[in-house]
């Protein structure tokens, strides 16, 4: 029998029809690739206002964010140098220490990945952080702590990583443990999967974010 929250998370995915890594387990369109209360027959309509919404919420629940949240790293990626936000946004929460530690294979998930920062259990550089918002940068190294290396959770994603590592990340081995390396600033082509950065931005732009 499926846990309340795998059931969720695959329905999430079946009605954005794309899969979404951050949530975990892979498969959720294998057999039914199609939205709930559908059947495969049937064909959705879309309007403009739902395309774009549909792509921001790919991002939201991906990225496991609050829509409050998700605003001030827009916000944030307004507020610098350079004209596409959009791309400085994604760079921002795939740098996200929650989102790093499961793109380099610490966790199985973006959730999981959080309670690993949440209980201390991650060093950025030598230096615990335990605020999953944290945003790296070039050059910042991630390690375990002893007991994090202990963590089933750890253990589970080491055993069946859910995604390669990124390429703007470097995982290698150091004194036996596992370290991972921030080599450059990721942008909107390392957001893992099928994703319309154009209808992202028109859905904000429309709100005056």
């Amino acid at each position: 029998m499926k846990r309340a929250g795998k059931v969720a998370r695959f329905r999430i995915q079946r009605r954005l029809g794309v899969e979404l890594p951050g949530l975990g387990k892979a498969g959720a369109l294998e057999r039914r690739p199609y939205p709930p209360g559908q059947n495969g027959n049937k064909r959705r309509k879309f309007s403009d206002y739902a395309l774009r919404l549909e792509e921001k919420q790919k991002i939201r629940r991906h990225y496991e964010l609050r829509e409050e949240q998700l605003r001030r790293f827009i916000r944030n990626a307004k507020s610098g140098k350079g004209a596409n936000w959009t791309a400085k946004l994604m760079g921002l929460l795939e740098l996200r220490l929650d989102n790093v530690v499961f793109r380099l294979g610490f966790a199985p998930s973006i959730r999981s990945a959080r309670q690993m920062v949440s209980h201390g259990h991650i060093r950025i550089n030598g230096s615990k952080v335990d605020i999953s918002s944290y945003v790296l940068k070039v050059g910042d190294q991630v390690t375990l702590t002893d007991k994090g290396t202990q963590n089933q959770i750890y253990l589970r994603a080491k055993q069946s990583p859910r995604l390669e590592v990124a390429d703007f990340l470097r995982k290698e081995e150091q004194s036996g443990k596992d370290v991972g390396i921030v080599q450059n600033v990721p942008s909107t082509e390392h957001v893992p999967f099928t994703f319309d950065a154009g209808l992202f931005t028109e859905y904000y732009a429309a709100r005056n974010v």
